[in-house]
């Protein structure tokens, strides 16, 4: 009789552990607290308009890679992809404006007719981009596997110094003022983000790696539970797990909200490592590290609040990101900016009516400050996100003239919508504490971050908190490794295809 595995979660991770423990013969069935699959990988439709919080590139397109290969088991490839032709651009409030291309003779060009004094710094900019292209680096570190990163070691050693750099330091390099500013905001307007997931961006874009799922996040996770269902494995929606069930300090089933047990050999659990290890088994099973990770999170959050527009514009041919610089600095829902970053979808004529557009603005913002407004007073909170909206769009006016008129559609959503839906811990952001300081080396090789918990045997988890990383490729490839681990352990060959 084949072995079961019950899993807490259709999200990446866990439909990922349900396909490929469906093609090495477990009998595995997922139960998801939601209405539909992928979790965190999700969009929404609004009068025609294609809303989508998640995707931002998609890492895997380009045939040979490991993570592409990935894509093709899981079933969320072959599909329709649209070339993406730039990274970011930013424009200054004057009208200036810089295109990181991902072609390097166009971006070379561009970066040259806007400074040619900093001749020297745009070709050092363009060679580390160069580097981490031909030696693969965005396949390497996108396929979470440790034994691919010891084969790029030697040229990791040879770029140390660019790997512990930030978007600021780097930027402060160009003597143009626009540039020197705008570069720094290349990654989610972050100057704080690592210049080294810039490169590797970059490296991917520029080979094709990476490219825009036509459709957006709803679909491709669609495409993947297809996968799973015709493989035989079984999803129960609107299933909300409320305990992991113990005997013997073995994980052995769960309990439903609705007070129904079910039982099995193996538990995985895609959900929030929080709510799992302090809710689902009552924290019994902690140690010091454990209890690190799940320490509070910064308050200052990234992508704390999305701010959704439908408008009456094509935007074909505008950047796919665009940052803003913005003349004053701008007060925001209790949160000082001095630039905003907008997703256009113009690309894909999937996320909009014919003749329309879409538009995402992410911004950061204090958790507590929404949370506080959500518990004290509803109506309060409403109007808050509505006044936020209010005032993305006076900053688009700017740039897009016109476009207040032209505002169709709006939808908002913040940390708090997002523990609505998910469940989580501050929302979507369900990693594991990061004042650890992780790696990114002890992450892909899981020596420090664990996927099981001290005294619990099996019990294993996948998805963000397994890999704390947050992109779709790490946590549909902890659902692959889990099940590999299994297979070891039940002395199975591992198979990733039927």
């Amino acid at each position: 009789m084949a072995r079961s595995i019950i899993i807490i979660g259709a999200g990446m991770g866990g439909m990922a552990a349900g396909i490929y423990g469906q093609l090495n013969g477990y009998e595995t069935q997922i139960f998801e607290m939601h209405t539909k699959p992928g979790g965190q990988c999700t969009s929404w439709q609004r009068k025609g308009y294609a809303f989508d919080p998640c995707i931002h590139h998609f890492f895997g397109c380009k045939s040979g890679s490991s993570v592409c290969q990935m894509w093709h088991e899981l079933g969320a490839l072959p599909r329709e992809l649209v070339n993406i032709e730039e990274c970011t651009a930013v424009a200054s409030p004057g009208g200036k404006i810089f295109v990181d291309y991902y072609d390097l003779e166009r971006l070379k060009g561009t970066l040259l007719k806007l400074s040619p004094a900093d001749s020297k710094m745009i070709e050092q900019y363009i060679g580390l981009i160069k580097t981490f292209a031909n030696n693969k680096i965005d396949d390497v570190i996108s396929s979470g596997s440790f034994w691919k990163m010891a084969t790029i070691f030697p040229v990791m050693l040879s770029i140390q110094k660019w790997t512990k750099m930030d978007m600021r330091p780097f930027a402060e390099g160009f003597s143009d003022p626009f540039l020197c500013k705008g570069f720094a905001l290349l990654i989610y307007a972050n100057p704080d983000a690592p210049l080294f997931f810039h490169l590797m961006r970059h490296a991917g874009g520029m080979s094709g790696d990476i490219q825009w799922p036509v459709g957006g996040a709803a679909e491709f996770a669609k495409s993947i539970e297809r996968r799973y269902l015709a493989l035989g494995g079984t999803v129960h929606y609107s299933s909300k797990v409320e305990k992991i069930l113990i005997e013997n300090d073995r994980a052995v089933g769960v309990k439903l909200i609705d007070g129904s047990e079910h039982r099995a050999d193996i538990i995985i659990s895609n959900a929030d490592g929080r709510k799992t290890i302090f809710d689902m088994l009552d924290g019994k099973y902690i140690n010091e590290t454990i209890r690190g990770y799940c320490a509070p999170l910064s308050d200052e959050t990234p992508f704390a609040v999305d701010v959704f527009l439908g408008i009456n514009r094509d935007l074909f041919g505008e950047p796919s990101s665009l940052v803003l610089l913005l003349e004053q600095p701008v007060t925001i829902a209790n949160h000082k900016y001095e630039s905003i970053e907008a997703q256009l979808y113009g690309f894909d004529k999937s996320m909009a009516p014919a003749g329309k557009g879409t538009i995402k603005v992410e911004l950061p913002a204090s958790y507590a400050y929404w949370k506080q407004l959500y518990n004290d007073d509803r109506e309060k909170y409403k109007q808050e996100k509505q006044k936020v909206a209010e005032q993305v769009i006076e900053i688009l006016e700017s740039h897009f003239h016109g476009i207040k008129n032209q505002v169709e559609v709006i939808d908002v959503c913040t940390l708090l919508t997002w523990e609505r839906y998910m469940g989580g811990t501050q929302g979507w952001f369900n990693l594991p504490n990061r004042k650890l300081d992780f790696s990114m080396r002890e992450d892909l090789s899981d020596k420090k971050f664990k996927t099981t918990l001290p005294g619990l045997s099996n019990f294993y988890f996948v998805g963000v908190w397994a890999t704390a990383m947050g992109s779709l490729a790490h946590n549909a490839n902890s659902g692959k490794t889990i099940i590999r681990r299994i297979c070891k352990k039940d002395n199975k060959e591992f198979k990733a295809q039927p």
